[in-house]
């Protein structure tokens, strides 16, 4: 089993970057999967970003394609999500998972362990 923990959230004005974290402990970490999810007031939890075991392969959502990058570092049992050109509609709270699946998880059920979640706010 894996714990997970969030941290590096904020308030940040529309175009703007934040980078959020999450650190990992229990098992080790590059056995699995990781991937951020985020959730909006009012809305379910949506995919926003995945990241292989090596962090070789990644995979993003359309609406963040080409302004979040997601990264992993094994040594430092961490993994993060850069987000860059912040609009209002990427406000919500963001939560770091973790998946033993074979195969890249790209969508929400598929992640077995999640974090408590950081909260990032766009302001226009």
């Amino acid at each position: 089993q894996v714990q997970l923990v969030e941290s590096g959230g904020g308030l940040v004005q529309a175009g703007g970057s934040l980078r959020v974290s999450c650190a990992a402990s229990g098992r080790t970490f590059s056995y699995y999967n990781m991937g951020w999810i985020r959730q909006a007031p009012g809305k379910e939890r949506e995919f926003v970003a995945a990241i292989s075991r090596s962090g070789s392969m990644t995979y993003y959502a359309v609406p963040v394609k080409g302004r979040f990058t997601i990264s992993r570092d094994n040594a430092k049992n961490t993994v993060y999500l850069q987000m860059n050109s912040l609009k209002p509609e990427d406000t919500a709270v963001y939560y770091c998972a973790a998946s033993g699946r074979g195969v890249v998880a790209t969508t929400v059920g598929e992640y077995a362990y999640w974090g408590q979640g950081t909260q990032v706010t766009v302001s226009s």
